[in-house]
């Protein structure tokens, strides 16, 4: 069955310092959702948050930049900014960069993964969410992951993972891509996965196969927004096991505490700390990354 997975993100507003999601915007996240798959638009969802980032995770059968999906996540954030408002919450719609809809959310201010796929018998899929930083921020992990086989041992001894994977870079700021084949164009790759700020993995791409498996959301909400409006905060969607790394191999990159951009005010650079959702919620000096 094809299935697409849809991520989608916003700071619509959060506790003091902006450390955390009030339970009121959740609650009326999951309840928008709630009704969406009532009506058969969603087959599942899940609505979480990273710090003070409301995070739409959701399936369906819509493909990839469905209006209809997007437009119920633009929904729900409206109606989480509204409660953020009414309770005075700390920098209430802070990611809503557009007055109204208009048929898509990129470029409005959300950050946005999605990936469609032929659903697998047992389908392991891996979300990572960020807080205080930006979407370069996953570059690192990323290389190590589908390009280092010190790290990913099943680009050696794997007979289905040894072609290697290709990789989608884009340039935030000019707005174009350009693809990678590892390991034959590794060095090429790394001069621009090197220059975080500007250059980011948006997809990663099975070789033999041509399969998806992993995708992250590159806005720059400076660069949308023509001023400093708070951090990316990117979400990213890793696809596990068989001819993908095993969930142990798309772990370990995170055992090494990159500096990534973020901390206070964007200022600065810290650690991405990996931590678990429920202890996502930033305070000293505006952080750390996580």
């Amino acid at each position: 069955m094809r299935i697409t997975l849809s991520v989608i993100k916003a700071d619509v507003g959060g506790y003091v310092g902006h450390s955390s999601s009030h339970p009121e915007v959740l609650d009326k996240a999951k309840e928008c959702l709630e009704i969406a798959q009532r009506d058969g638009l969603l087959i599942d969802f899940h609505v979480t948050n990273c710090g003070d980032d409301l995070e739409l995770i959701m399936t369906h059968q819509q493909g990839e930049d469905d209006e209809r999906i997007h437009k119920l996540a633009w929904d729900t954030f409206i109606e989480g900014t509204n409660i953020a408002r009414r309770l005075k919450l700390h920098g209430a719609g802070q990611d809503l960069l557009a007055d109204a809809f208009s048929g898509n959310v990129r470029g409005m201010g959300p950050g946005v993964a999605e990936m469609e796929f032929e659903e697998r018998q047992a389908e392991t899929v891996i979300i990572f969410m960020a807080d205080k930083t930006s979407s370069g921020a996953w570059n690192m992990p990323l290389y190590k992951i589908f390009a280092d086989p010190f790290n990913t041992i099943g680009l050696v001894i794997a007979s289905n993972m040894h072609s290697g994977f290709s990789f989608e870079v884009h340039d935030v700021k000019e707005s174009k891509k350009i693809i990678f084949n590892a390991p034959e164009e590794l060095y090429d790759m790394l001069v621009f996965l090197g220059a975080p700020s500007r250059y980011a993995v948006k997809a990663v791409y099975h070789r033999e196969t041509d399969d998806i498996a992993s995708v992250s959301s590159t806005q720059r909400l400076a660069l949308i927004a023509g001023r400093y409006v708070g951090k990316d905060d990117p979400v990213c969607i890793v696809r596990s096991q068989g001819e993908f790394p095993a969930v142990g191999e798309i772990l370990e990159p995170f055992t090494m505490p990159q500096l990534v951009e973020g901390w206070m005010r964007g200022s600065h650079h810290g650690p991405l700390i990996p931590v678990a959702q429920r202890e996502s919620n930033p305070s000293r000096f505006d952080g750390p990354p996580r």
